[in-house]
């Protein structure tokens, strides 16, 4: 299904690195159509005798159910793999399993650990791939951001995000997203925990055609700063529980409370992917006060996500 002048029928989306602006920009205008035809039940069944493979390697709440949820407001099926379902943990390669889905499905959904899996998966499938997270990445999560920023603001280009937190896969997706649609953004994270290198300068290098500006800082203030949006995650990811406590010490200083925000601008909007730890990387003043937006945010995840489906299927 094309969308104006853009077509991406058969195209993956593993990184948003891989999309141009306007791709990304049909993408969250599609996003936005389908939303208000749901809203208003005006049918848009353009997926009718599609399905979709999901595999899941890491638990989920939204990314299963606004998959599912999404495939059947679009008329298709979806058809829910956990690790115990398929031969890849008995021995069986990601190229074989690419090959065999292929003649089975029209799309592949994907959650794991590794990123080269999703990547690998993509090189050899013969139908579209879609990042439903890895540890490097969260694509499908950072185009609800943009679709809820959008809503709220009435536009990406020139806003300054504030993201507070662990340089983590939602850093990552945000810093390339952002930058691919000219919004600046400032990544506060403490030493060690920064963002991953190259995935900075694949945003620098989106950022320079569309005049962004990335900042990567440790003060959590000089990111806040006259900050349109703030976003944080949680400070110890899936995998990471160990690091618990060292973590909660180490990210202390990063909460966003009533404090830190108050050098944000008046109208500013606070996101969050959910789950929420709320006391450790949110105060419950934010996360329930009249500037937070993430359940309008979660909810646009399944809209996001129809938008992806429709235009790749």
């Amino acid at each position: 299904m094309g969308f104006g002048k853009v077509d991406l029928r058969g195209r993956d989306l593993v990184c948003l690195h891989d999309f141009a602006p306007a791709e990304i920009a049909a993408i969250l205008e599609l996003a936005g159509d389908l939303k208000e035809k749901q809203k208003n039940n005006i049918s848009h069944a353009s997926l009718q005798g599609k399905t979709l493979g999901m595999i899941f390697y890491k638990s989920s709440t939204r990314t299963r159910v606004s998959f599912e949820v999404g495939m059947y407001q679009l008329g298709g099926y979806s058809l829910f793999l956990n690790s115990n379902d398929l031969q890849l943990g008995r021995g069986e390669t990601i190229q074989d399993t690419a090959r065999v889905l292929t003649r089975y499905l029209d799309g592949i959904m994907i959650r794991t650990f590794e990123h080269e899996e999703v990547e690998e998966l993509a090189r050899y499938a013969g139908i579209p791939v879609i990042n439903g997270l890895t540890d490097l990445q969260h694509p499908c999560q950072i185009l609800a951001d943009l679709q809820t920023i959008l809503e709220k603001k009435g536009r990406l280009k020139g806003l300054k995000m504030a993201y507070v937190g662990d340089g983590n896969n939602v850093c990552h997706s945000l810093l390339i997203g952002s930058a691919k649609v000219g919004m600046n953004i400032a990544v506060a994270a403490p030493d060690g925990y920064k963002p991953d290198e190259m995935i900075v300068r694949l945003a620098q290098d989106d950022a320079a055609g569309t005049g962004a500006q990335v900042d990567i800082v440790t003060d959590p203030v000089e990111a806040v700063t006259d900050a349109d949006v703030i976003v944080t995650d949680v400070w110890a990811s899936m995998g990471q529980e160990i690091e618990q406590a060292i973590r909660a010490r180490v990210f202390a200083p990063y909460q966003i409370n009533s404090t830190l925000v108050s050098h944000a601008r008046p109208d500013y909007i606070f996101l969050h992917c959910l789950p929420a730890h709320r006391g450790q990387e949110v105060a419950d003043e934010i996360i329930d006060g009249p500037h937070s937006v993430v359940w309008d945010e979660a909810e646009n995840r399944l809209h996001a996500q129809k938008a992806v489906l429709a235009m790749l299927l």
